[in-house]
C-alpha cells in the first residue's frame, strides 16, 4: 500500500517547478532566450576559477580513495577545521570543528537542525515571506511550522503577530536572512529584539527555543546594506549554511551544520547530527567537494552581476507604478502585484513571455517573486515585455 501523504502531495507541485517548466516548453517553442524566465532561484555566474583549478589538481594528484571514498560522519576532519576557522575569524565567535557538521546543502543542514530540537507535535515559526518548502522540511519531521504574517513595509519581523504565536510549544524560530522571496537583510535592531525576546520566552517557559538560521544568501549583500551575523545576538543559534549561492555550484549539493559555540550542548548536537543522518539516509556528502570548497572558503564567484540586475528591475518596476521594498541582497525581488490577486497577475503575464511567482506560496498573497539570476542582457531586453504589460493590461 503506498503512503497516502506522498500521494497528496502529488497534487500540490511546487509553483515555482511548474513555472520553471513551463519556461523551458515556451522556450522550444520561440527560442529561450525569448523567454523572461524570472522563476527559479539557480545561480547563473560562473563557478569561481580557484574552485575549478582545486578540482583538477585533486583530480590529478590525490589518491582516488581520499576523493571518493565515504568520509567520517560528521565530515572530513580537516574541511571542519578549516570552516570552524574561517567562521571565527569572520564573526569572532571561538568556533571549533566540534561545532560542523557537514551536510548535502542548506537543504540537507536544516534537516538535521528540525531533528535536533524538536520532537512530533512541537512547532517551529518562520516569518513570511518564506520559501515555501519550509512546509515539508519541517511537516514531515511530525513537527508543526506556523507563519507569522509579514510586515509589508519592510519585511523585516512584524514582532506583534510573532509574540502573539510565541506559546511555550514552540521550540524554534527559523529565519532565512538574506531572505527568499524578499531580498530583505535583518538588521541588527530586528536581530537583537529578536533575540531579546527569545531570551525573556526561554526563561518564562522553562526550555530553550533554539534560533535556526538559513543563510545560503549569506554572501549576496549589496552595497551598504547592513547584514550582521545571527549567531552574534544569540547564543543557542544553529547556523544552516550552503556553499550552492557563493560559489554558485547548487548542483554539489554541500553546506553544513555549525552551532554557536556559546550553545550550552554545542558539541553534543553535533554529534547527534550523525544519528539523525542513520534515521534519515542523508550521510557522508561528496568527500571531493567537501575537501574543494575547504580550499576556497576566502572566495567567491563574482556576485555583483545580481547586484546590478537588481538596480536595473527596482528602477524600472518604480517608474511604472509598482510598490517595492528595495532588496538588500539574495537574487530575488518581491514587488507588490498591480492587482489583488498576484496569481491572476502572473498568469496575464505570462502572455507576454514574463514568467513571474505569485507571493501566495510565500505566505504574501497579492505579492510576486521575480529571480533575477540571469544574464543583465535579458533582464534589460525583459523592460520592453514588462512595459507592454503594464500598458496594455493595468492602464
Amino acid at each position: 500500500m503506498l503512503v497516502q501523504k506522498y500521494k497528496d502531495m502529488l497534487s500540490g507541485k511546487s509553483v515555482i517547478r511548474e513555472l520553471s517548466e513551463f519556461a523551458t516548453a515556451r522556450g522550444q517553442e520561440i527560442g529561450y532566450e525569448n523567454v523572461f524566465d524570472y522563476s527559479l532561484g539557480n545561480p547563473s555566474v560562473p563557478v569561481p576559477q580557484e574552485f575549478t583549478d582545486e578540482m583538477i589538481h585533486m583530480l590529478e594528484n590525490k589518491e582516488t580513495n581520499e576523493l571518493h571514498g565515504y568520509s567520517p560522519s560528521l565530515g572530513i576532519t580537516s574541511v571542519r577545521e578549516a570552516i570552524a576557522a574561517s567562521l571565527e575569524k569572520r564573526f569572532g565567535l571561538p568556533y571549533r570543528k566540534e561545532h560542523i557538521f557537514m551536510a548535502s546543502g542548506a537543504a540537507g543542514a536544516l534537516a538535521h537542525a528540525f531533528r535536533l530540537v524538536t520532537e512530533p507535535g512541537d512547532e517551529i515559526l518562520t516569518f513570511a515571506p518564506y520559501f515555501p518548502e519550509y512546509g515539508p522540511y519541517v511537516n514531515l519531521t511530525g513537527a508543526v511550522l506556523k507563519v507569522v504574517p509579514p510586515d509589508t513595509e519592510s519585511f523585516q519581523i512584524h514582532f506583534g503577530k510573532f509574540e502573539e504565536m510565541l506559546t511555550e510549544k514552540v521550540m524554534a524560530v527559523l529565519i532565512n536572512t538574506p531572505n527568499n522571496p524578499s531580498g530583505v537583510a535583518y538588521s541588527a535592531a530586528t536581530l537583537q529584539k529578536l533575540a531579546d525576546l527569545l531570551r525573556q520566552k526561554s526563561a518564562e517557559y522553562g526550555h530553550t527555543i533554539y534560533l535556526i538560521s538559513d543563510e545560503p544568501y549569506r554572501e549576496i549583500i549589496f552595497g551598504g546594506v547592513e547584514a550582521p551575523c545571527v549567531s552574534a545576538f544569540y547564543d543557542d543559534t544553529i547556523m544552516c549554511y550552503s556553499f550552492s549561492k557563493s560559489l554558485s555550484i547548487p548542483g554539489e549539493r554541500i553546506g553544513y551544520v555549525a552551532v554557536n559555540p556559546n550553545c550550552k550542548d554545542a558539541e553534543t548536537m553535533i554529534n547527534m547530527c550523525s544519528q539523525i543522518s542513520r534515521g534519515t539516509g542523508h550521510n557522508c556528502p561528496p568527500s571531493i567537494i567537501q575537501l574543494a570548497v575547504a580550499r576556497v572558503l576566502d572566495k567567491t564567484a563574482d556576485l555583483s552581476v545580481y547586484e546590478t540586475n537588481m538596480e536595473i528591475l527596482y528602477k524600472e518596476l518604480v517608474n511604472l507604478g509598482f510598490s517595492c521594498v528595495k532588496p538588500g541582497g539574495t537574487f530575488y525581488i518581491f514587488p507588490k502585484a498591480l492587482e489583488e490577486d498576484a496569481k491572476a497577475f502572473c498568469c496575464k503575464a505570462l502572455a507576454y513571455d514574463l514568467v513571474l511567482v505569485p507571493g501566495d506560496t510565500f505566505g504574501a498573497p497579492g505579492y510576486f517573486r521575480m529571480a533575477y539570476c540571469i544574464a543583465t542582457e535579458k533582464v534589460e531586453r525583459s523592460l520592453k515585455a514588462l512595459r507592454r504589460f503594464v500598458e496594455e493590461t493595468y492602464r
